[in-house]
Formats: C-alpha cells, structure tokens, sequence
C-alpha cells in the first residue's frame, strides 16, 4: 500500500510542474516532468513485480 501512495503523491507532484509546462511555458517544467514520469515508471514496476510475487505465493500455497 505504501508504494501505491508514493504514486499517488508522485502523480500530485506533477500536477503543478504540468500546469507551468503546458500554460506558462516553462522548460524547467518538462525537465522536472520527465523525471517524475521516470521515477513513476519505476514505481510502478516494483508495483507490478510485488503483485506477481504475491500471486505466485498465493499459487504455490493453495
């Protein structure tokens, strides 16, 4: 749960980078915006891997 919250908070964080992005044209904007796309990536990936894990356990178990 507490890697689906960090998520969360990545995706609010960007929030505020795209509107300065997309509505006031800051470039420093979309550099902290593909970090952030970067850094969810990877989040997402530990997600997904700990979901196989845990399927996997569920399998061998019942």
């Amino acid at each position: 749960m507490e890697k689906f919250n960090d998520l969360k908070t990545i995706l609010d964080e960007m929030a505020v980078d795209i509107e300065k992005f997309y509505s006031k044209g800051q470039n420093a904007a979309g550099t902290r915006l593909r970090k952030s796309l970067n850094e969810l990536r990877k989040k997402a990936a530990e997600i997904r891997k700990d979901i196989q894990d845990e399927r996997l356990k569920r399998k061998t178990q019942g």
